[in-house]
């Protein structure tokens, strides 16, 4: 019987504790602990297969846009692999890139359609290979630290460890952000500048000359904003809701169907609750990638509270929830396919570790 502080309960199943039946049967059972680098092995896996589902759509809607209003010199866009987003410079005078490749698309359907034919099924992966770079060490950075932080979590707070996923959660996703964002303000300077990866000391001491050591972290809070209660209220509800399913379908082990379910669900709802701080966060993304490919100076930029002061003087309250529907669609499945591949990925590494225990117990002593 699954109680409410149950195995599924727990985020650290696979992590520290290996399955936590009742006292009388932990005993003969043996643990098969995931160990840390299982665990990246594990969240990496999963965020090059979510890139590889997620990032075509990403790729057919910017094609879309760039139909409808043609990208000037200079221009910044939000390309999204499923893990993060990146601002992408429109290359001055550069007429091939994938994002201005010629084609008229009637609908979203029609545009994957034409592209496959046209160009070729690898066209619906442009522009991935540099986003990696960033989003699979930040995503691994994410996953292992949640693991790690909710299975300490859970055993300091007693009697409140329902709470553990949504603090583990939080302060997870702080981590991943402040180790990323300077990471992406460079990536950004070096694509407006056309500077190769080979001159990434000299872009990194001149932005420290012009602007001193905070410059990096530019735009860091108005992600923290979005991302942090994002990740808070994704981490809680995913416990609860895959403690939830497994209860209800009777079953010991979260299958895949369950994960990605329990993942889809919390996802869209996360989503929807920090939509406000989305529309924030990209509006000051893509200036701040204006700004720089204008070579202005940041400081220019406006403040979390003036842009949303800005947006709602210009929109009303409705524009603080503008791209309800592409958000929601961009974001479930791939918290859906990221958390269930993830998991799969540690209920295998699990398996093996107790396997490679029972081998060991069998071997005879020496």
């Amino acid at each position: 019987m699954i109680t409410d502080k149950g195995q599924w309960n727990k985020p650290g199943l696979y992590a520290t504790e290996g399955f936590e039946m009742s006292s009388q049967k932990t005993s003969s059972i043996p643990k098969g602990e995931i160990t840390p680098i299982q665990q990246m092995i594990a969240s990496c896996s999963g965020a090059i297969i979510t890139s590889l589902f997620v990032t075509p759509l990403d790729v057919v809607k910017i094609r879309l846009q760039a139909q409808m209003n043609p990208f000037p010199k200079g221009k910044c866009f939000l390309y999204c692999n499923g893990l993060m987003d990146h601002v992408c410079v429109c290359e001055n005078g550069n007429s091939k890139a994938w994002y201005k490749a010629p084609g008229h698309f009637s609908g979203t359907l029609d545009a994957f359609t034409k592209i496959i034919r046209m160009e070729g099924i690898r066209s619906l992966w442009s522009g991935l290979p540099p986003t990696l770079v960033m989003a699979v060490p930040a995503t691994v950075i994410y996953f292992t630290s949640y693991d790690q932080l909710c299975a300490v979590l859970k055993l300091r707070m007693g009697d409140r460890s329902d709470y553990a996923p949504l603090f583990a959660g939080a302060i997870a996703r702080v981590g991943s952000a402040t180790v990323i964002s300077p990471l992406e303000l460079i990536r950004t300077k070096m694509q407006s500048e056309k500077q190769s990866y080979r001159e990434l000391s000299t872009v990194i001491q001149s932005a420290l000359h012009n602007e001193g050591w905070r410059s990096l972290w530019r735009g860091w809070g108005p992600t923290l904003l979005r991302d942090v209660p994002f990740s808070a209220m994704y981490w809680f509800n995913y416990e609860k809701g895959k403690a939830w399913l497994c209860q209800y379908y009777s079953s010991t082990d979260p299958t895949f169907a369950i994960t990605f379910t329990a993942g889809a669900l919390s996802g869209s709802f996360a989503s929807i609750v920090t939509l406000p701080f989305d529309v924030v966060k990209t509006k000051r993304q893509v200036e701040l990638g204006e700004l720089q490919t204008m070579k202005l100076s940041t400081q220019v930029s406006s403040s979390t509270y003036y842009l949303m002061k800005r947006i709602v003087a210009e929109n009303g309250v409705s524009g603080l929830f503008a791209g309800f529907l592409p958000r929601l669609i961009k974001v479930a499945p791939a918290c859906a396919i990221m958390i269930s591949t993830y998991e799969s990925g540690k209920a295998f590494f699990h398996r093996y570790n107790q396997k490679k225990q029972r081998v060991t117990q069998l071997q005879p002593s020496t």
